[in-house]
Formats: structure tokens, sequence, C-alpha cells
């Protein structure tokens, strides 16, 4: 090099082009840039079953979400029994588990109210899975509201607020710049509503059929298998799908409830519980649910909705199905929903035997959503 020029191959004192040129996207990288994590902090509305396992399924799930940038920890919980816990530092997920002993609930004065409780825990995303109520979907609806307006995230599991306040969740959470998101109130896990919004633009949904509630597809199964009506009815409560009072199932408001949130996330109608006919399966009796077995068109209580030039008609009641229907063949706690669009003819989404896991997947599948899209 003389003057700083380069010498050329050809002859000293030449002057070479340099081309200046970024190699990146050519050659894989021999070490990937750092991923940045962010921890997020999470309230728990309501700690029994769905929410206890949605715990032991992020501890499980830790690495991978890492892998998307995703840390957290758990600052608040809220039940009956343990009142309003936070702790802006972090509680112990391990010890909540475990039962939350006296000693570790007094590390911090209780907030008085949902609203302090999500400041003193400088909630991120809040997880509300409290009881359905099918009446008016209180207490949910205040406590998503709430959740909304400090600013964080919000992910149900409860259909109550679907309902009952869709429109102004769904508003109030754009206006925050916040998600409302709630994949694990119909069917589980499944991601019904997910596939609508994020894989099919433009679709138009002319109706929907299927069975979606657990507790009476196992009674059924069981009257026809010979069982009593309170003999099948026993058999939901000792593997945990039907409540104690298992009217909201018999009596098909629980069905009633999914199709209403169906038609107002999916058809865009805000539609009432009240203009749903619905029908339980109180009514049936072992011998009449085993004599459509043997002639090959078992009950199911099914779910209908259906678009017409001025409103939606919608239905919940036993009907008996034959076996050529998709329908018929689904058993136990299994479900199914079977959609008719513009583009898709028929388009089924069948769910086998889901567990408590399946629902706290939904809702975790809803927290990588809330966070990746904000």
């Amino acid at each position: 090099m003389e003057d700083g020029r380069l010498a050329s191959p050809a002859g000293r004192g030449r002057a070479a082009s340099i081309i200046v040129c970024s190699c990146e996207g050519l050659w894989p990288r021999k070490y990937p840039r750092r991923q940045v994590i962010r921890t997020y902090n999470l309230c728990l509305l309501g700690f029994g079953n769905v929410n206890r396992t949605l715990v032991r399924l992020l501890q499980k799930k830790k690495h991978e979400l890492r892998e998307r940038g995703i840390a957290w920890q758990i600052n608040g919980v809220a039940t009956r029994r343990m009142g309003w816990l936070a702790d802006a530092n972090g509680l112990d997920a391990e010890a909540l588990m475990d039962g939350f002993s006296a000693q570790s609930r007094a590390r911090t004065p209780a907030p008085r109210d949902v609203g302090e409780w999500l400041r003193s825990a400088k909630a991120d995303v809040v997880f509300e899975a409290t009881s359905l109520s099918p009446v008016d979907g209180q207490p949910a609806i205040d406590h998503i509201r709430a959740a909304l307006e400090s600013g964080a995230h919000a992910i149900t599991a409860n259909k109550g607020p679907i309902v009952y306040a869709y429109e102004e969740l769904s508003s109030l959470a754009l206006a925050k710049g916040r998600r409302f998101l709630f994949e694990s109130t119909v069917m589980d896990g499944a991601p019904i509503f997910a596939l609508f919004r994020d894989n099919l633009p433009v679709v138009h949904l002319h109706g929907f059929r299927g069975v979606l509630n657990s507790t009476t597809n196992v009674i059924l199964s069981g009257l026809g298998e010979g069982l009593s009506f309170d003999e099948a009815l026993a058999k939901a409560q000792h593997i945990g799908i039907a409540e104690t009072d298992p009217s909201n199932d018999i009596e098909g408001w629980d069905a009633a409830v999914k199709v209403a949130a169906l038609v107002r996330v999916l058809m865009g109608v805000p539609i009432r519980l009240e203009e749903i006919q619905r029908e339980g399966i109180g009514q049936l009796s072992g011998e009449m649910v085993r004599a459509a077995r043997v002639a090959g068109r078992p009950y199911k209580l099914v779910c209908r909705a259906r678009r017409t030039d001025r409103r939606v008609i919608a239905s919940v009641q036993p009907e008996q199905v034959p076996l050529s229907d998709p329908l018929a063949w689904v058993a136990g706690t299994s479900s199914i929903v079977y959609f008719e669009t513009d583009i898709f003819p028929g388009l089924a989404i069948t769910e086998n035997d889901p567990g408590l896991e399946t629902t706290a997947y939904g809702m975790l599948a809803d927290f990588v959503r809330a966070v990746a899209e904000t």
C-alpha cells in the first residue's frame, strides 16, 4: 500500500476499487443475535383448576417461551379464600401451588379491591378464570374492564364477558392498545376464534352446528350404555367435568352461552341468550336414549346457528343424529363444531377427550399472541 492506495496485482501505484458489502443473509451467523427477553408480570383472577394448571403449563413451557423472548413472574393472585394478593417483586409460584402459607401472604399489605390489586402488582397480563354467571357475566366483566383500563392485556376462560360485554371490552382494549382474548371459552384450547381471526380473512360465516357441552355428552353416553341418569351424572362429576350443581349443563345454559359467544364474535351479531331457543336433556329417559342408539340415531345436545336475511336463528336442543353425521360419533368429553362458510361448505373442528391442560393451553396461547402483537 502506498499513499493510502492498494497495490494492484498489475502494478504498483495503480488505484483499486474497494467494494464494501454486507454478507448478512448470505451465510448463517456463527454467533446468533442475542434474543431480548422481557419479563411479564402476570396476575391470576381465580386460582382453581384452570389457573393452577396454567401455572404448571407456564413452568413446563418456560424454555419454549424464552425462545420467543418471553419470561414471566406471578405478581398477583385473587380468590375468595386468599383475598387480593400482590407483590411487585413476584410471588413464589411453588408456594402458590402448595397452598401459599399465611406467612407468605403477609409479606405485603393486602390490596382492597381489583384496581388497587392491579396497581400493586404492576400487572402486564391478567388471566381471568372465575366462575361463569350465565345471568349477567359478573364479576368477570368488571375484572376485565379494570385490567384493560390499568393497561394490562386481559385473557379469560369465562364465557360470560363475551356474551354480555364483548363489544364494549373489545373497543376498550383497542383504545388502550391492549388485547382482550378468550380462546379457552369454547372447546377449551381448540383455536376456533384464532382460526377465523388470523387464518380465514374475509370468509363469511353462514352458520354452524356442533356438540359443545361435555357434561351432557357424558351423561347421554352413560344412558346409552345402561346407566341411570343419576349414575351417568355421578360419572361426569367424578371425572371432573360436571359441577356439584349441574343445572347449567343439564338445562342447556352452558351450551347456549357458547352459541351466543360464537355468534357474537364470529358472525358479528349481538344475540341475547333469551333469543336462543333452549331445551336441555332433563326430559330424556334412559329408555329413549338407548332406543335411539339401537336405531342408529343417537341423541346429542346439538347447538345450531344460521344466518337469515335479517338475523341469526340459534338453538340448543336434544336431537337424534344419524350415524352418517360426524356429530353422532362424538362421545364422552369430546366436542365438535361444523362451520358453513361462503368459501368452505363444511369446515369441522373436533376435539377428542380434552383435559384441563387443553383449557390452560388456550390461555397460554392467548398470552403469546397478546405480547407478540403489542
